[in-house]
């Protein structure tokens, strides 16, 4: 077993997720080919596999448990985060990958294919031009804008009766709900413990007001 395998075995041990040897082999897989793209492509700051494990891979799969319906898009995904993790822990569910540069989305596209992740959609677009065929279950954004800036821009995203948005945070956002638009109100807000990494983690959910 590898040293990235150990650690990997060891931070999802500390949580209550479970995670079949071929979902730990895809996310894995997916650090390493983020490591080996960021040398060309600068896909994210974080530089060593054995980060990615804690900032990226558990930072977006602990999440895993709060979602809900059966489509979801993660708005200006980067490299695929957390869209690709998630998509990963959850094949059950269909995820589109929203990202406005062309190197990231050359990127999650060489990983569906290598990793064979079938539930995956990428799209290069700008959030607020995009028009899905069919609206969303969840829209998620993780370090993408304030949660402002993220219901205007995605407002036509969720469907209309029931779709949410899922935003998550550092610490607790008390200004970015204060700066909420009137039609959008915070329905939960979740701690999440994501083991060893370094400060808070908060998982907002928001919808329409009836």
């Amino acid at each position: 077993m590898t040293e990235l395998q150990q650690k990997l075995d060891a931070l999802i041990a500390q949580t209550t997720l479970e995670v079949s040897e071929q979902q730990r082999s895809q996310l894995l897989g997916y650090v390493a080919m983020l490591d080996k793209w960021n040398k060309a492509y600068n896909l994210t700051s974080v530089r060593k596999p054995q980060d990615m494990l804690v900032k990226h891979i558990m930072d977006s799969i602990v999440v895993s448990p709060h979602l809900h319906g059966d489509s979801l898009i993660d708005v200006g995904t980067g490299p695929g985060l957390p869209g690709i993790p998630l998509a990963i822990m959850n094949p059950g569910k269909s995820f589109t990958l929203l990202d406005s540069l062309g190197k990231r989305i050359r990127f999650i596209k060489q990983v569906i294919h290598e990793l064979k992740v079938e539930n995956v959609s990428p799209v290069q677009s700008r959030v607020e031009e995009f028009v899905p065929e069919t609206k969303f279950d969840m829209v998620l954004s993780r370090a993408f804008a304030s949660m402002n800036d993220m219901v205007s821009w995605c407002h036509h995203l969720p469907k209309d009766d029931d779709g949410i948005f899922l935003a998550l945070k550092g610490i607790y956002p008390t200004d970015e709900i204060d700066n909420l638009p009137s039609w959008c109100s915070v329905t939960d807000i979740k701690a999440l413990q994501v083991p060893e990494l370094e400060g808070e983690r908060h998982l907002v959910t928001l919808s329409r007001k009836d």
